[in-house]
């Protein structure tokens, strides 16, 4: 089948890769020259593992092309996906701007029929509004889908591959068949496709992230309360996981939520809910939590340094708002930076990664440093923000020659408890007794 991908972002870049692995003719389109254009030249022009290899494949095989014109694209479709941005607005909610833009420019450029598909994450009632915008600007019949994403960054390719159901949101039989057929390599292999209609399908996209917001920021709660009542947090988690009610998948306790997904889709749904006279009480809070529990390791920095954080070099290990991606969007590291820089702190901070669009945002606000070793050089402590895998196993001994002071604040939980104990290291980590 012949694709149109609207938007070479993250979610349209993958989502395109993968339709066009499944052996479909993938377009995609995106306004940015130069990003078409070295995206023609084999340049992905995001970070997830395992993509490129995809990517390259399905260029090579003619499977996958780019492309800044939205009707070359069209008149080659009969299917055309909207992956675009649905940036927070100052008051939570959603911004459709591009994708209502992008639905009027279908309407008065399309020929014959299509199906126009919502990828992007959007709130209740936006395949209506696709529906009706399209519509003043044309007679020819199409049918608009809803079809939410739930991919994991640094799995997306694996989740896009092997997706645990696709969803599908649509009142027409023709566009049922049609979206059947795309997913119909996953139906073979015992996937489920999940019909609804189009406000089901929308509102399970918010309620699937902001649940699992929910349950990251309650278990950062008990994290923070098993310290009050010195209990380890690490004991409960498996207790709790053990029961298959609850599962272990999102139990573990950090400093708090971040990316492109979770704290956009909280507010949005809790701004939609005020829309309509309803109150997400639990979103709110869990909000709220998440806020204070990025930056919680900073009052324990300022501890243990008796209150004064002025002229100490903090190293900074990830910056990434998870691990095996470049994506800094709402990440904690920002949070940490921005609030130690304030109390007088110098930064040095290690994340090959991510550290370029970290460069874009603070420039020399802080230093890099080429090596995770290399970013501890006179440093006074060690802050983890991001759990890459290379600091799952550190050399001790070459940390402790290097640092000025042999304290680790681990916002990840990355070592059990006797590792820095048995190297000499006070550490400070997320809901279990401090090393000292």
């Amino acid at each position: 089948m012949n694709i149109t991908i609207v938007g070479t972002g993250y979610v349209g870049l993958v989502t395109g890769t993968t339709l066009a692995e499944l052996g479909n003719s993938v377009y995609c389109v995106d306004i940015d020259e130069k990003k078409v254009e070295g995206m023609k030249n084999g340049i992905v022009p995001i970070y997830e593992p395992n993509l490129e290899e995809m990517f390259h494949r399905n260029i090579q095989s003619e499977r996958l092309f780019f492309t800044t014109n939205l009707k070359e694209a069209l008149d080659k479709s009969e299917v055309v996906y909207l992956a675009l941005p649905t940036p927070p607005g100052e008051d939570g909610s959603a911004d459709l701007s591009y994708v209502l833009k992008v639905a009027n420019d279908i309407g008065e450029l399309m020929t014959e029929y299509k199906v126009v598909v919502n990828k992007s994450t959007v709130p209740v009632g936006t395949a209506d509004k696709v529906r009706e915008t399209i519509a003043a600007k044309t007679t020819i019949d199409f049918d608009v889908v809803s079809n939410p994403e739930f991919l994991r960054e640094g799995f997306a390719v694996e989740d896009s591959m092997n997706p645990a159901r696709v969803v599908v949101g649509s009142s027409s039989e023709k566009a049922k068949e049609i979206m059947a057929k795309i997913y119909q390599p996953f139906t073979n292999t015992g996937i489920p496709i999940i019909f609804m209609d189009e406000k089901s399908s929308e509102l399970t996209k918010y309620a699937s992230n902001s649940f699992l917001a929910v349950k990251i920021t309650f278990m950062n709660e008990i994290a923070n309360y098993c310290e009050k009542v010195g209990a380890d947090v690490d004991k409960v988690r498996l207790g709790m996981g053990s029961d298959d009610r609850i599962g272990h998948r999102f139990l573990f306790p950090g400093i708090g939520y971040g990316g492109s997904c979770f704290p956009k889709d909280v507010k949005a749904l809790i701004k939609s809910g005020k829309d309509d006279n309803f109150n997400f009480q639990i979103l709110e809070a869990t909000e709220n939590v998440n806020i204070s529990q990025k930056v919680i390791l900073v009052s324990e920095i300022e501890k243990y340094f008796g209150g004064n954080l002025e002229g100490k070099t903090i190293a900074m290990w990830g910056l990434a708002f998870k691990a095996n991606t470049d994506d800094i969007r709402e990440a904690s590291s920002l949070d940490n930076i921005n609030l130690l820089l304030q109390k007088g702190a110098k930064i040095v901070a290690y994340d090959l990664i991510a550290e370029e669009n970290v460069r874009k945002l603070l420039g020399d606000k802080i230093s890099y440093a080429k090596t995770m070793y290399d970013a501890l050089e006179k440093a006074d402590a060690l802050f983890i923000a991001t759990e890459w895998p290379e600091f799952k196993n550190p050399n001790f001994e070459i940390m402790a020659k290097k640092m000025n002071n042999k304290a680790i604040f681990d916002g990840r939980n990355m070592y059990p408890l006797e590792v820095p104990e048995q190297n000499g290291f006070y550490y400070k980590s997320i809901g279990r007794k401090t090393i000292q």
